[in-house]
């Protein structure tokens, strides 16, 4: 399994409506367990900046994650990014695999 982070950005409609987010997110989070049983949720947080929510989870490939962001796209959000997260030792093997270039 990879590690992913979705970043979301909530649209304007979805934002004027924040006293409905509890029961947004968890219809959300039933398609997405529904179109994606393999998708592991690690942890949520809403956050500061360009962005009003990251969601760090497990996925077997690119092509579900793309699902999870997909999802999220058709239940309200502006914007909704998966990125690939790479642990810091594999960082470090895959630079001194290059590192004779």
């Amino acid at each position: 399994m990879q590690t992913f982070f979705l970043m979301t950005k909530l649209s304007p409609e979805v934002t004027k409506r924040i006293k409905d987010r509890e029961s947004l997110g968890r219809a959300w989070m039933s398609q997405v367990k529904e179109k994606c049983p393999e998708v592991k949720f690690i942890s949520h947080y809403g956050v500061l900046g360009p962005y009003d929510f990251i969601d760090i989870f497990e996925a077997p490939d690119a092509d579900s994650a793309a699902k999870v962001s997909m999802i999220s796209m058709a239940n309200g959000a502006a914007a909704a990014e998966s990125w690939v997260a790479i642990p810091y030792k594999r960082v470090i093997e895959l630079a001194k695999e290059i590192s004779a270039i």
